[in-house]
This record gives structure tokens, sequence and C-alpha cells, in this order.
């Protein structure tokens, strides 16, 4: 984590009851130094910002001043936000900051616990910083299935550019492709970041991957990794010598310190690129004098299919007595009728000359009033339900506000289709789902019984599609609102890769959905 000493701490944190947390956070822009000096966004002077640390049931509220000279939103990455999409913090439930003026977010971390995180949801704010941990413990009287670590840490990956923020976006809206990133960091720096342990303890690692573009590869010299949670799911301990982490995706792993006493390389390096980018930080052996030496433990070779054979061999621990998705306390998720299932379809194309990507042949383009605020106040003109089809479609893409309707409660089998060369990652805001199924090609419903893991699949809140494959989850939509369903790809996010669920019924009532807040910015038609 870099500090810049001009900017201060300002974090303040306190419980009340032991059961609210507050946290101020102040965004600026300043100067940042790595190997190099390009500009970042900073949250209360750090790069990346403070860690969220709350129980499982917290109210939490975060008090966003927005010192940059351009609108700004926080989005919750994996947080559910049970019944209140108002809080979600992205450009179709909510009205950006404007400069100089600062929002509360209040939300409850209702029936979770696990590894998340939060990042700038404009734009291309997160290139440049403006995001952070975002961990969930569990309550004391709820089992957790390993033995408790000695200490954790958090370890957030990314990737950056030479490039500025607004150089980036300004490439975006000319109708080019981003250029591949310039490196790769651990918590802010490319090979400085070090944490310190006691031989023969154990440790929590939380890692998420807050790349952009990247899919990594996560290791640590010399030592094995029990893997024991994934995106808020309790997982089987199996033991891995290095995990592929895809972008918006988060794990943590046991680690014992049974080496011999000295430095450790901590390593991430990009997956299915060339050249491929590595990052360095050290696990430290506390007491020790005898620094990392080479080489760095080797990285997976580029085949796409040893990683999904990888993907597979996750399971979720079905002993573990913790938060679960909902329908609360089911682990038979496998028997659960299917209500609807839907096909989505990721694509490349030119419109106008300049480049976008769609779903179903639509590239969502966010409208001045937000998606909520329009379905709110039922302002007309503003989006039309259902303008992406359940399935893919011949004809030319276009441009529009993309929604698709669901029931609530609706039980729903999403695949994601990917027809192009390039890995893909997409996240569902509001909702957890079952990771069911990959395989390559084009997926049909004879593929179920061959490929679908209807046991014990594990539930997270982002999953990736491989080149020329197919990915399916089961999804039971019991959170009432306006959710984001994106590539976490962020610049095809940003293009258009990306579509909104409505989930609904026509009950109006506080045991579905919580009313708009008081606090909500107007914007656009809802003035």
């Amino acid at each position: 984590m870099t500090k810049i000493p001009s900017c201060g701490v300002h974090l303040v944190r306190f419980n009340h009851k032991k059961l609210t947390e507050l946290v101020l956070i102040d965004i600026t822009c300043k100067g940042l130094q790595t190997s190099s000096t390009f500009s970042g966004i900073l949250i209360n002077g750090l790069f990346p910002g403070p860690t969220i640390e709350c129980e499982t049931n917290d109210n939490v509220i975060v008090n966003v001043v927005n010192k940059l000279d351009e609108p700004f939103l926080i989005t919750w990455n994996g947080v559910k936000q049970r019944k209140t999409s108002w809080q979600d913090g992205v450009l179709g439930t909510n009205c950006p900051i404007p400069p100089n003026s600062q929002w509360t977010y209040r939300m409850q971390v209702k029936d979770q616990i696990g590894t998340f995180s939060y990042f700038a949801s404009i734009g291309m704010h997160r290139a440049v910083g403006g995001f952070g941990g975002f961990n969930i413990q569990a309550r004391p009287v709820i089992f957790v299935p390993y033995l408790k670590p000695a200490a954790e840490f958090t370890l957030l990956v990314s990737d950056w550019w030479k490039s500025d923020h607004k150089t980036l976006r300004q490439r975006l809206d000319s109708g080019k492709a981003l250029p591949k990133p310039d490196g790769l960091l651990i918590n802010g720096s490319p090979r400085a970041t070090s944490f310190t342990g006691q031989a023969g303890q154990r440790y929590l690692f939380r890692v998420s991957n807050m790349a952009l573009t990247t899919s990594i590869n996560f290791r640590i010299q010399g030592h094995t990794m029990t893997l024991v949670e994934v995106e808020g799911a309790h997982t089987l301990h199996e033991s891995y010598e290095s995990l592929d982490l895809h972008v918006g995706q988060s794990v943590s792993f046991l680690v014992t310190l049974h080496s011999p006493a000295k430095d450790y390389f901590i390593v991430a390096s990009t997956r299915f690129t060339k050249p491929v980018l590595t990052a360095t930080g050290i696990l430290h052996y506390a007491g020790s004098t005898a620094k990392a030496s080479l080489p760095l433990p080797v990285a997976p070779t580029y085949q796409v299919h040893w990683s999904m054979k990888q993907a597979r061999t996750i399971r979720w621990n079905l002993t573990a007595n913790a938060a679960r998705p909902n329908p609360q306390g089911s682990f038979h998720y496998g028997t659960i009728p299917i209500t609807r299932t839907v096909i989505f379809a990721n694509s490349k194309t030119t419109i106008g000359g300049k480049l976008r990507y769609a779903v179903n042949k639509v590239s969502h383009v966010n409208p001045a009033t937000p998606l909520k605020l329009a379905d709110y106040f039922n302002i007309p003109g503003v989006f039309k339900l259902n303008s992406i089809q359940p399935t893919p479609r011949a004809g030319p893409t276009v441009l529009a506000p993309s929604v698709i309707g669901f029931t609530l409660h609706d039980f729903v089998e999403i695949v994601f289709q990917n027809n192009e060369n390039s890995i893909q990652s997409w996240h569902l805001d509001g909702h957890d789902f079952w990771s069911v199924g990959f395989g390559g090609g084009q997926w049909n419903s004879t593929l179920r019984k061959r490929f679908y893991n209807l046991n014990d699949a594990t539930t997270r809140y982002t999953v990736q599609v491989y080149p020329k494959s197919w990915s399916a989850i089961l999804v039971a939509l019991d959170n009432k609102g306006m959710w984001n369903l994106r590539s976490a790809n962020w610049p095809r996010q940003y293009l258009g890769q990306q579509l909104y669920a409505r989930v609904w019924n026509d009950e109006k009532s506080l045991f579905t959905e919580y009313d708009i807040p008081q606090n909500a910015l107007r914007c656009g038609k809802a003035k």
C-alpha cells in the first residue's frame, strides 16, 4: 500500500452497540510514486484505499467526499445490498456524486462472510486507484470451518498503465481499444509489498484480482496454499501450488509458515497474455535476515484447458455452518426447478466507426436518468423493459439501455456464451450464484447432464468464461431491485458489455424492498 504523506489519513471507525461501523473516505487526486510517476486516485491518502473490516449483519455507513474534478461513484463488489439496490453505486442505480460534494452509503452486510472489495465504478477511475478491500468476518456464534489464523493479510492485485484515467477514457471514447497494461501491482507496488509472519504459524491471505483486463495466477514461493473461501463461500480444503484468479474474483488461502526462516517471493503474473507481466511481494519470516532468492516459482503455461480443469476442482464445503445464499439453508440447489433459462452471448463490433461491445446484439448506454430512478418514479422515455432478448439474435448491434425483466424469486439458469478468442469474466450485483458448469464450443441443453455439477459447486459473484466456450450459473433472484450484470473486464463494460436485470413483483412492501433513501441524489429527468 502506497501512502502519500501530504494527503493524511482521514479514516474514522466506531462501533455502535457492536452493529454499526462508520467509515469516512476522502477521494483526492495526487501524483503517485511507484517505479514511475503517474496520476492516481487516492482514498484517505492511500493507494489502494483502506480495507473496510466488518462482521456479518453489521450496518455499514460510508461517507464519500469527492475531491476530484469530475463525478464519482463507488460500488461494493459482491456485497448483496439486500432489498436496496439504491446503495449499489453504479450508474443504473445511482446519480454520480458531483465534484466537491459528498454522499453517504448505508448498507447492511446481511448473511455474508468472506472476501469482497470496493472500487470506483465510473469511467476508468479504477485504472489509477479508487479501490480497496472489504472483508466481512464471521460473528463469534458462527462456526468457521478452518482453524483460526494468527493474522490476516489482504492482497489486491491490479494492472496499471502509464497513462492516467482521463487519457485511457479518451482513447476508448475515440473508438480505440486500450493498449496492453504496462505492469502489475500488489497493493499498489510492483515489488515492494511485504508481509511478516512467525515460523510455524498459519495465516489467512485474502487475495482479490482488481485488474481491469487481465486474469492472474497467484503463488507463494516454497509454500502450498489451502483454499478455504471463494467470494463468500467456504470451500473444501484443497491445496494448490498456484491458482488462477480472473478479473473481479476473490479467494482466501490458509498458508502455514513451515519452510526455513528467510524471505520468500509472493508472485502474481498475468495469464493468457504475451508478454507475461509479473508483480512480486515478500513473505518475511520474523527475525530472519536471509533475502528471497530466484528463481520465482514457475507459472502455469498458456493453456486454457489447464485453467478450466483447475476451476472444476473448487468445491463447496457442505458441512460449513455459515451464511449462504438463498434459498436460505439450501444445499440442494440442483433439485430446485429452473423457472427460466437465458443465454447471453458477448460480441465485439464497430458502430459509427467506433469500437463497441455488446450482449445479444445490444450495446448498453447509460441514460442521464438512472434506470432505478426512472423505474421508481415511472418516468417515460428512459428505458424499455426487455430491450435485450433472452437468447442471442441475428442482425445488427444497436445502442440502447439494456434491461431484462425477471419475476422476484425466479430460479434462473444463465448461460454465458463466449464466441470470441479472449477470456471473459462476468459479475452479477445483488446476488450470489452457483457456478455449475464450464465447457468448450456452443452450449446446448444436453450438456447439463455431462458437465453440470449439481451437488457441490461453489457459490460466487464473478464467473469466468473461457475463449470459444460457455459457463453456466444458477441463481435465485430473491433480491428485488435493478441489478447490474456486467463484464468485469472494465473496458468492455465501459463500451457496452453489460445489462440490468429488473427483479420485480407488484407488491409494495418493506419486506421485499426498502424505500428510496432520503438522501438519494436526483439527476436527469428525476430532478
